[in-house]
């Protein structure tokens, strides 16, 4: 017995040593990781919130490649501060509750410093106070509600906020001066119930009155839920009182089923035309509308605005765009495009991958003073240099104000009798 004791004794003394230079090893390791792990992060991840799904499909998934081709272009030629840029992408499915509970992953999981999106209105404002909370910068390349001007006005957003589309106030003047200038007199209204059409509404109204014009349903315009289906009554209330135009504020998929519903009671073709806005601008919307008996398309005629997308660099980005993916650009790829564009930019400029540095540099390379300059890579190569720089996009010159709004132009679209949707010409806006 006492033998026994005595080897485990020996064989205690021998193995202590060892024992305690592996523990003090680990205990090093861990005191490493734990230092390294305090490093700050030096890669640029942005997020995408924009709708695979939903009723801006039809845009959404466009702008999402538009997104994903931006920072290929930047990886290939550099990154930003000397590392790939990650991209990560969610569906908002064009819906508030989806666009949040993405944007909450974005912030809390995958830890963006950017994104890029929404687009509908209506999911941005569900994401926006989850972005600054989280002090990511939000830039949306189409959601024009003119309520993120106020209550960017307000200080909601701690200038964490900004967008490459100008709100619907200035959308609202065109499409006034378009009704104006097709010797429209009176107009009904006729739109989505969500942030979108409710700010295209109170934005047209005082436009078009201020003209001279008369909207016979200011008190009580036709809105639709934005999920709704069937628009028979509808229909019928916004065209009974057979005026000049009904104004219709709708996306695609919603939009197709309210022109069809027209068709469909006999108020198409005759005295009341119809005028649409940006959301309705897809170059297939003759197509999914559909046919006449006759074989003619439903939407020949339909007349609307939409904002320009002529920036400086929007022919480099057609070249690129229809290189890579075998198609034209749609109506806010563009927007998209400089929207990703001016997050990596700010990036580099602040030398830091952070939401809060980047927001302070969003208006630094967007606006003048600095050399003007429309190519990413060439933008990114002189702010490296140390050089000030005035990004000049795809979809203008995307000159941002201190409330993260862009001002711009609107081109009039219509729909041939092909089918084709064609700009017949732009509307000058001054926003005021």
């Amino acid at each position: 017995m006492n033998g026994l004791r005595q080897d485990i004794q020996r064989s205690r003394l021998l193995i202590t040593p060892p024992c305690s230079k592996v523990l003090s090893t680990i205990a090093v390791m861990l005191m490493l990781s734990a230092c390294q792990s305090q490093k700050p992060a030096t890669q640029l991840k942005i997020g995408t919130l924009l709708p695979v799904t939903g009723d801006l499909a039809q845009y959404g998934s466009s702008m999402q490649d538009s997104a994903r081709l931006l920072v290929d272009t930047v990886n290939q030629c550099g990154g930003v501060l000397g590392q790939s840029v990650e991209l990560i992408a969610e569906d908002d499915q064009t819906e508030p509750a989806a666009g949040a509970s993405a944007m909450t992953k974005l912030a809390e999981v995958d830890r963006v410093a950017g994104v890029v999106g929404a687009a509908s209105s209506a999911v941005s404002s569900a994401a926006v106070d989850i972005a600054v909370r989280n002090q990511i910068v939000m830039i949306s390349p189409s959601s024009t509600s003119p309520t993120f001007t106020e209550r960017s006005r307000n200080g909601d957003f701690q200038g964490f906020w900004f967008r490459t589309a100008p709100p619907d106030t200035f959308q609202g003047e065109a499409l006034a001066k378009l009704a104006q200038a097709q010797g429209l007199k009176s107009v009904a209204i006729l739109a989505v119930n969500n942030d979108y059409g409710n700010g295209l509404i109170a934005a047209f109204i005082p436009a078009f009155e201020s003209l001279g014009g008369t909207v016979i349903n200011r008190e009580k315009p036709v809105r639709y839920p934005p999920d709704a289906s069937v628009f028979n009554s509808e229909v019928g209330a916004a065209f009974k009182d057979q005026p000049d135009a009904v104004l219709l504020i709708a996306y695609p998929e919603t939009g197709s089923l309210i022109m069809k519903t027209a068709y469909q009671q006999g108020v198409l073709g005759k005295k009341t035309k119809v005028l649409a806005t940006d959301g309705m601008k897809e170059p297939n919307i003759a197509t999914t509308i559909g046919k006449n008996s006759q074989g003619q398309y439903i939407a020949v005629g339909l007349l609307g605005t939409a904002a320009s997308a002529g920036g400086p660099g929007l022919n480099s980005l057609q070249t690129t765009y229809q290189a890579r993916f075998k198609r034209e650009p749609k109506i806010y790829d563009p927007n998209t495009w400089d929207a990703a564009a001016l997050l990596v930019l700010a990036a580099e400029s602040a030398q830091s991958p952070t939401g809060s540095a980047i927001k302070e540099k969003m208006l630094e390379v967007a606006n003048s003073p600095g050399e003007t300059v429309t190519d990413v890579c060439q933008a990114l190569t002189l702010v490296r240099a140390g050089k000030s720089i005035n990004y000049q996009g795809a979809s203008g010159s995307v000159d941002l104000n201190n409330l993260g709004d862009v001002t711009g132009s609107y081109d009039i679209w219509t729909i041939a009798p092909d089918g084709k949707l064609q700009v017949v010409g732009a509307i000058a806006v001054t926003g005021k």
